[in-house]
């Protein structure tokens, strides 16, 4: 089974990590995990280019991509499980959703909130992705 486990950093996404952490004996097999996060990009102003290059703002998303991927990585990896870790920039359900196609996952587990506080009783990231995904998506409370 592949699994997409999308995180942010933030205690609902973590909890969605120890939910798949503590079912991994589930599964027939240990699963493929594709732990993700998504950067939203920044919005270009007029002159954005000029005072940062390209390379800057790849580093910057992949730096701050890795610090949200940190939590995540550290427990998956004392519970043995293994992981592909990645990270992505553009709209955050557009680019769960896409890429747990597209890269033939079975199931998305993602916290039911997160880092917006758009809100209160489900995540806009959460409901954007239950709303679109073709893929079973397990929402972890």
């Amino acid at each position: 089974m592949k699994i997409l486990l999308a995180v942010d950093g933030s205690k609902y996404s973590l909890d969605a990590v120890d939910c798949l952490i503590d079912h991994a004996d589930w599964y027939r097999e240990s699963p493929a995990v594709e732990l993700v996060t998504v950067h939203l990009p920044i919005p270009k102003l007029p002159g954005f280019s000029l005072a940062v290059g390209k390379s800057q703002l790849q580093r910057y998303y992949q730096e701050e991509g890795e610090a949200r991927l940190a939590p995540a990585k550290k427990k998956l990896d004392a519970a043995g499980i293994k992981y592909t870790a990645r990270v992505f920039v553009g709209p955050t359900g557009e680019t769960i959703v896409k890429h747990a196609k597209d890269a033939g996952c079975d199931l998305i587990y993602i916290g039911n909130r997160g880092m917006s506080a758009a809100s209160t009783l489900l995540g806009s990231t959460a409901s954007k992705v239950l709303n679109l995904s073709t893929v079973p998506v397990l929402l972890v409370k």
